[in-house]
């Protein structure tokens, strides 16, 4: 059986003056059940989508982590999974 090394399940609901109005973030493989990073969602809501905001997010996402000693690349792994993730639905193209 094959296990993902990190995962991000994103969702995004945007208002009508194009910010954010909702958003959820889940992190697979990074905790021994799906992880839900409310401060991370928190911290999108009224804000316009951009590849900085994701940068910010993305870090946010990940505070505190604290990774076992051969598992520290899920921490920028995870990170670039949740900056992909919320791009794809919040329609932001990265570099």
């Amino acid at each position: 059986m094959d296990f993902a090394m990190s995962a991000v399940a994103a969702a995004v609901a945007m208002g009508a003056n194009k910010t954010v109005a909702d958003a959820r973030i889940v992190l697979g493989g990074v905790a021994p059940i799906p992880w839900r990073v409310a401060k991370a969602e928190a911290a999108l809501v009224g804000k316009m989508m951009s590849t900085d905001l994701l940068a910010d997010v993305a870090r946010i996402a990940l505070q505190g982590a604290e990774p076992l000693a051969k598992n520290g690349y899920k921490i920028p792994l995870t990170q670039t999974l949740v900056r992909r993730a919320l791009a794809k639905v919040g329609g932001v193209t990265l570099s």
